[in-house]
C-alpha cells in the first residue's frame, strides 16, 4: 500500500521538531481528516533557506509527506520552495495512494504558509506567493451548499 520510502520517511521522520526565532512559520490542516502540519523555516540574507523543521499531528502519509517536503526545500531558495508541489512531494516519496494525496496537498500548503509568514515579517513580496489557506478544504463548504 505504501512505498518503502513512504514507510522509511514515517518511521525515520527527517528535521522534526521546532526552529527558535524562525524566519518563517506556517501551520494548515484539514478539518476533515483532522492532520495539522506546521513547518519551519530558518532562511539567510541571500533568501536561501538553511533550515527546515517540522511538526505534524496526523497519519502516517502526514508524517512521511511533512519529513519529504522539508528535505526538498532545505538549501533552496525561497523562490525554488514556493516551486515546491504535493505532486514533486508524491514523486519523491514514489507515489501515494489516492485517499491520502491530501497529505502531500498540506505539505505543499505548509511550505507557502511559511514562505508567506517569511514575506510579512520582511515585509516582501514573493513572486507567485499567495495568501495560504489555514485549512486545505477551505471554501469547499460554500460550493457545497450551492447546489
Amino acid at each position: 500500500m505504501y512505498s518503502e520510502k513512504v514507510m522509511d520517511h514515517f518511521q525515520n521522520p527527517r528535521n522534526v521538531g521546532e526552529i527558535e526565532d524562525a524566519s518563517g512559520v506556517g501551520t494548515v490542516g484539514n478539518a476533515k481528516c483532522g492532520d495539522i502540519m506546521r513547518i519551519y523555516l530558518d532562511i539567510d540574507d541571500d533568501q536561501v533557506i538553511r533550515d527546515c523543521k517540522f511538526k505534524t499531528f496526523g497519519c502516517g502519509a502526514a508524517v512521511a509527506t511533512s519529513s519529504m517536503a522539508t528535505e526538498l526545500v532545505k538549501g533552496k531558495t525561497v523562490q525554488e520552495a514556493l516551486e515546491v508541489t504535493n505532486k514533486a512531494v508524491m514523486d519523491a516519496l514514489d507515489g501515494l495512494p489516492p485517499v491520502k494525496v491530501h497529505c502531500s496537498l498540506l505539505a505543499e500548503e505548509a511550505i507557502h504558509a511559511a514562505l508567506w509568514d517569511y514575506a510579512e515579517k520582511n515585509q516582501i513580496k514573493i513572486e507567485g506567493l499567495e495568501k495560504p489557506k489555514t485549512d486545505i478544504h477551505e471554501g469547499e463548504e460554500e460550493e457545497e451548499e450551492e447546489y
